[in-house]
């Protein structure tokens, strides 16, 4: 009889704070998760192993910021959930940390429910993340999107995306020319996220289509509607 069990879901929380460190990683054991624990981002890059389901990442750290932490880690191609962890709470930092490759964004203090909560929703999100588990490919004149191995090909060229941003392209190239609406998107992609605004899904969509270099026609946006999914130019 197989009596093997999934391994649980190993958290990496990079904060200068060793009491924030303690009191996250005390809980998040509570809940099954394995944690390794981090005091710089420097740290934080020996730490790191490709086991790692996601990062709890403070913006605020001594040396490397979390933010550049995070844009390293998106330079390696490496598409692991980030949740940042910080005080400064203006919405130019939460699109900051958007912009460089985070996932959510958590103000300081914050509640260790909050956190929790905010992490199982990540997890149950990327676990899945075409929502089509099962189904193969779709393929569109010579793009090709599989959602088995959550990767997306254009030609023989591989589009490297984070997590959250396969979901947005699966959403849209499901029905191409349909119009999403900025709320449906969030609706859809950030179901399980509170607080997320309507700018921050045109930062994700700016991301994408900059990563689609000649190909960024493929995401357009009319005016006051929303974005679409374009197998042409015209």
């Amino acid at each position: 009889m197989n009596t093997s069990t999934a391994k649980a879901p190993k958290i990496l929380v990079v904060d200068d704070e060793q009491v924030i460190c303690e009191v996250l990683e005390f809980n998040l054991s509570n809940e099954g998760y394995e944690i390794a624990c981090a005091h710089s981002a420097e740290d934080a890059l020996k730490k790191f192993s490709p086991d790692c389901s996601l990062i709890l990442l403070d913006v605020m750290l001594g040396g490397m910021s979390g933010y550049k932490f995070a844009e390293t880690l998106r330079l390696k191609k490496n598409p692991v959930p980030i949740i940042f962890l910080t005080a400064k709470d203006t919405e130019n930092d939460m699109l900051t940390g958007f912009s460089v490759g985070g996932d959510d964004y958590i103000s300081k203090p914050f509640s260790v429910k909050e956190v929790i909560a905010r992490v199982k929703a990540i997890l149950k999100r990327t676990g899945n993340a075409s929502g089509k588990s099962g189904q193969g490919k779709l393929v569109l004149d010579d793009i090709v999107i599989d959602f088995e191995l959550k990767e997306m090909t254009i030609g023989n060229a591989k589009i490297t995306l984070t997590k959250t941003e396969f979901e947005l392209i699966v959403m849209l190239s499901e029905n191409p020319d349909r119009i999403y609406s900025r709320e449906e998107i969030i609706d859809r992609v950030w179901r399980d996220t509170p607080y997320i605004t309507e700018r921050t899904v045109d930062v994700h969509i700016t991301r994408i289509r900059k990563k689609l270099g000649d190909r960024s026609y493929l995401i357009s946006n009319r005016a006051g509607f929303g974005y679409r999914f374009n197998i042409s130019k015209e």
